[in-house]
């Protein structure tokens, strides 16, 4: 599974691991993807999300219904 946010829809940015000696790889930076649970009242049941922790407090602000419903606008099964 990728490492993408389901509300904001963040993914993982590249960039370059910098040695001592400054050799430079490729890295990836992943989003901090929590699984999360939550009950939503329009639906009248529960839903498990996958989330970033700044998705988290965008649900925490906007509230799981308007979140929800912009998922489903978006035409992403729940």
């Amino acid at each position: 599974m990728s490492a993408v946010c389901q509300v904001l829809g963040t993914s993982s940015g590249f960039g370059h691991s910098i040695s001592h000696s400054h050799v430079r790889t490729k890295r990836r930076f992943d989003p901090n993807i929590q699984k999360k649970r939550y009950w939503v009242p329009s639906l009248g049941r529960h839903v498990t999300l996958r989330v970033s922790t700044r998705g988290i407090k965008t649900i925490d602000r906007k509230g799981i219904d308007v979140v929800v419903a912009e998922i489903l606008a978006r035409g992403e099964k729940l």
